[in-house]
Order: C-alpha cells, then structure tokens, then sequence
C-alpha cells in the first residue's frame, strides 16, 4: 500500500469571504462603449472626415480674410468665374470671390447654429423629460401641451417664428429651440417609465439605495444610448433645417454666409458653372452624413444590451 508524500501538499486555511467574490473580468461601461464604438467599420472613416471638416470650419476662417459682402473684385473680370484650380481650390464666383473661403464660413455658421440649437434643446429636454417621467401631475399637464405642439408641423412652426422674431442668427436659434425640446422631453419620459419599474430597479429602492445612485448606475447607462440617438439625429437634422430655411431667403441674414445661402445663392448656376453649387452641396453631405453616422454608431455602443 502506497503512502501519502504530505510534504507535497499545503493547507489552505478557510476564508468565510471567498463564496462572496464573483470571479469575473471587471466590467468598464465606457471601455465597452469606446470598443463597440471603434469595431465598426465605419466609424474611423467617418470619424477623420468629421474631425476635418470641423478642423476646416473652425480654424480656416481664423486665417482668412474672406468677406461675404465684398464685391471690390466684381469689375475685375480675370477673376469671375474662374473654374477649380491650384489657385483657387473650389473656384470663384461672380464676384471674384473665392468658393474655397465661403464654404468653409458657410459651414462655420451652420454647424454653430446645429450645435448650439441641438446643445439647448437636449438639456431642457432631457431635464423637463427627467421630471415629466416621474411625476404624475405634472404627466398630466406635460401631455396636453405636447398634443398641442405636436400636432402642429415643426418647420412650420420655425418658419412662423423666423418671420415674426426677423433674420438674424440669435433668432434663428430661438426659432428652432423655442418648441425644438418637446419631442426630446416626450422621448425621456417614455423611456424613464419603462425603465423606472423594472424589477432591478424596485430591488434597489427596497434595498434603500439612494434615488441618485439608482439614477446613476441603473437608469443613466439605458438612456445614453436614446440619448445619443437623438443628438445624432438632431444635429444634422438643424443643419439640413438651417440650409432649407436660408435656401428660401429666411432665417439668417442675406449678409452672413451658411451653406444653405450659397447653395440658395449658386442654386442657377445648376448646369453652367455648375461647379458653385454642386461643392456647397457636397459640403452639406460632409458635414451632415459623418455627423449622423458617427453619432449612430456612438448610440449604437452606448446600449448596454450591446456589449459583450
């Protein structure tokens, strides 16, 4: 019979906690986020166009001398018209003046007006949404002024506005914020609702875990990706909004330059000198696609449900 070698052996004394711990790789929200996010394909393409045309409509004008109200070149024929070249990138105008340069002023203005109109709304949005979602008083008078509101077309309620506030920049964003936050508001207090009474999330409060921990762990990581959803919708939804508002000479002024007024602008020269509308038209694509395909990508890695 074959004896035991106890040398080879090591006791290991009794540890109560160790039934306690989950052995498990640690989970990083943001780090599930930020993976999903880059896997797919399309989001560094998109991403490199975005972060350019930004870089270009921000830096660009900075350095630039360009003026969307001079005509001193108009009687200077050798510059009108002058189709893309190494001199000139995107051509010139009538005026002599420069495409490249109102292009990217144009695009400057749009997107401030698409992040600032898209920034204001989100946060009464989210806010009154945040509120409407858990109190059942103010459920009831938040859902006649929707009925109200949503009833009545947007643009056209944009339009109304544009025409009585006047043109002008400020008041364009008023125009789009003025009743732009209801549907967001809507959005947030569905979602809340059907997220508030889940079963988790009634453990907690029975546990006693504080209402902003609940908020913070349990309901925010579900609603950043509606969140995200609605801003990349948003966003190039202002910018498309802004370009059909100055297309029909409303919204901003005649002298400040946007890629709907050059569009609206350049909308004759379609089949001669076609050039003047077709690079402000793919401007708009440019800035518009990356910003909803990066954002839906973004919404997209933010859902929980997503991440392995």
């Amino acid at each position: 019979m074959s004896t035991i070698d106890k040398s080879k052996f090591q006791f290991v004394a009794r540890d109560d906690n160790a039934s306690e711990v989950i052995n498990t790789p640690a989970y990083s929200y943001w780090k599930s986020v930020f993976r999903q996010f880059f896997a797919k394909k399309s989001t560094l393409p998109m991403l490199i166009i975005l972060i350019a045309v930004l870089l270009m409509s921000f830096i660009y004008p900075m350095f630039s001398s360009y003026d969307f109200r001079d005509v001193s070149d108009i009687n200077d024929f050798s510059k009108r018209y002058i189709w893309p070249n190494a001199q000139y990138w995107f051509g010139t105008d009538k005026n002599g003046q420069s495409l490249f340069d109102g292009v990217w002023y144009g695009a400057r203005n749009s997107l401030l007006i698409s992040v600032l109109a898209t920034v204001i709304n989100m946060a009464i949005g989210i806010v009154i949404g945040a509120f409407w979602g858990v109190s059942k008083s103010f459920d009831k008078i938040m859902l006649e002024i929707y009925n109200v509101i949503s009833n009545i077309p947007s643009m056209l309620i944009t339009i109304v506005l544009t025409y009585a506030l006047g043109a002008g920049f400020w008041n364009l964003i008023l125009a789009f914020t003025l009743t732009g936050w209801i549907g967001p508001a809507f959005t947030m207090r569905t979602q809340i609702l059907r997220y508030r009474d889940l079963e988790y999330n009634l453990a907690s409060q029975t546990l006693g875990t504080p209402p902003m921990k609940i908020a913070v762990k349990n309901l925010l990581p579900q609603l950043v990706s509606i969140i995200m959803t609605m801003v990349s919708q948003s966003l190039p939804g202002y910018i498309s909004s802004e370009a059909f508002l100055s297309y029909f000479g409303i919204g901003l002024p005649i002298s400040t330059p946007s890629l709907g007024r050059l569009i609206s602008n350049y909308s004759k020269y379609l089949t001669n000198n076609a050039y003047l509308f077709w690079i402000p038209l793919t401007a708009l694509v440019l800035v518009s696609l990356p910003l909803y395909i990066v954002g839906q990508n973004l919404a997209d890695a933010s859902d929980p449900r997503t991440h392995r």
